[in-house]
């Protein structure tokens, strides 16, 4: 049985997360010890809220440096929503450094009229990594399920796996580089394409 890290930072529902995995046939650790992290298959790191208190919370725990090291290393790892976005230098929704493993920064939405903000709901991704992994046995466009204000913007735009429209701008929803994988998304609230990409990942641990 496949075992997968999920890390425990307070900042989250972590049962929806894992119960997509274990449908997928792994067995989720909810966990903050850096030893379980490092003794996993694989680790996810889900998050909802905001990016400082997300960053000061991992550093609390001193689990900065064992993500890094796990990534180094080149175990599979998949970050969720404000998962994804600690991943990169920083954001302009504050004033932590992140985690810096994806060149690029966090930016808000630009208002425009008759935009909402947050992007809430139902989209519709256009796949711009469209052979990797995450995306086996999904429709071409598949729509998914979003809840954020802030989207990333890596320097590097081939490291974006997945793009998706709100109002006038295109920005990043999901990236891959290497053994790292993130979306913007929440897969665990995204329905049959949503429990794909959990099993997707799964799948290529075995």
């Amino acid at each position: 049985m496949v075992k997968i890290a999920v890390v425990d930072y307070d900042m989250g529902n972590l049962h929806s997360a894992c119960k997509g995995l274990e449908n997928a046939g792994a067995t989720p650790i909810i966990t903050d010890s850096p030893e379980v992290i490092e003794a996993a298959d694989a680790v996810v790191l889900p998050g909802v809220g905001s990016f400082d208190p997300a960053v000061q919370h991992l550093r609390s725990r001193h689990l900065e440096e064992p993500l890094k090291q796990v990534i180094r290393q080149g175990k599979p790892f998949l970050g969720i929503c404000l998962g994804l976005q600690i991943l990169f230098e920083g954001s302009e929704e504050g004033k932590e450094l992140g985690l810096g493993i994806i060149p690029g920064k966090v930016r808000r939405f630009k208002s425009e009229p008759n935009l909402v903000i947050p992007h809430m709901g139902w989209n519709q991704l256009t796949l711009t990594q469209s052979h990797h992994f995450l995306w086996d046995k999904l429709p071409p466009s598949p729509y998914v399920y979003f809840v954020h204000s802030y989207y990333v913007d890596p320097v590097d735009p081939a490291v974006r796996a997945a793009t998706v429209v709100h109002g006038s701008q295109t920005v990043t929803a999901a990236i891959a580089q290497d053994n790292v994988a993130a979306v913007q998304f929440h897969p665990e609230k995204s329905s049959t394409s949503g429990l794909q990409i959990l099993s997707n990942f799964v799948n290529q641990l075995s």
